[in-house]
Order: C-alpha cells, then sequence, then structure tokens
C-alpha cells in the first residue's frame, strides 16, 4: 500500500480495511488480521494499525473479542457505507461540481458517462 501525504496513515489504513469490508472480502463476524500482522503487512508501526482499528472500533465497523482480536461487525458495511456516502456527498461532490462548472459539463453528459460506465466497470479488487 501506497501512504498520500495529504492525509494521516491510519485513516489510510482504515480507508483500506474499510475497502476489504465492502468487498466482501473480510466478512461480517470475521476474524480480521491481527495489529502486528496487518502492521507487517503494510510495513507501518503497529500503534498505528491499533489506532485505525480503535477508530473503526468506535465507529462500530469492529469489535473486539478480548484475547482473541478483532473481528468484522454485524452491521460493518452498512456503517462503511452510510460514513463514505456522507463524506462524499458532503466533501467530495461539491469539489466534482466545482470543476464541472469551470468545464462547462451539465449533468446530462454526466448522467450518460455515468450510465456507461455501470455497463461496461466491474468494481477493480483490492490488492
Amino acid at each position: 500500500m501506497e501512504f498520500k501525504d495529504n492525509e494521516a496513515i491510519y485513516l489510510q489504513i482504515a480507508g483500506y480495511v474499510s475497502e476489504l469490508i465492502l468487498r466482501g472480502k473480510w466478512p461480517p463476524d470475521s476474524k480480521i488480521p491481527s495489529v502486528r500482522e496487518l502492521a507487517g503487512d503494510l510495513q507501518v508501526n503497529p500503534n498505528t494499525v491499533m489506532r485505525t482499528y480503535e477508530l473503526l472500533q468506535g465507529q462500530e465497523v469492529l469489535y473486539n473479542k478480548r484475547g482473541i482480536g478483532f473481528f468484522v461487525a454485524q452491521a460493518a458495511v452498512q456503517q462503511v457505507q452510510a460514513a463514505r456516502r456522507e463524506r462524499f456527498l458532503s466533501q467530495e461532490l461539491p469539489e466534482v461540481f466545482g470543476t464541472m462548472l469551470l468545464l462547462g459539463i451539465g449533468l446530462p453528459e454526466v448522467q450518460r458517462r455515468y450510465e456507461e460506465f455501470k455497463t461496461t466497470q466491474s468494481l477493480p479488487a483490492v490488492s
């Protein structure tokens, strides 16, 4: 995983974990990699992964079985979708609208291209 400079690493890892959950790689009630295991895989400090897991636990995406590890919560997909949807609608979409306005792109063109996209694309796999 390559990390960007404009966002805290633990938040980027939270995005990565959330993506795995959304794609069904880590289904509800499944045990996820230990803090040390994921830290080794991503080549980050275990404290960074622990901070990520605690954040996602606070958002009710993960839960901890003391002495056993972290697991995906039953409603994790819904929790992640709701959080990402809110972020997209309140932060990312206004930026897209601003760019559309500057470039003179209207909603009919976006709608047409979105429909094309849905028929020709599948969600990319998470590595």
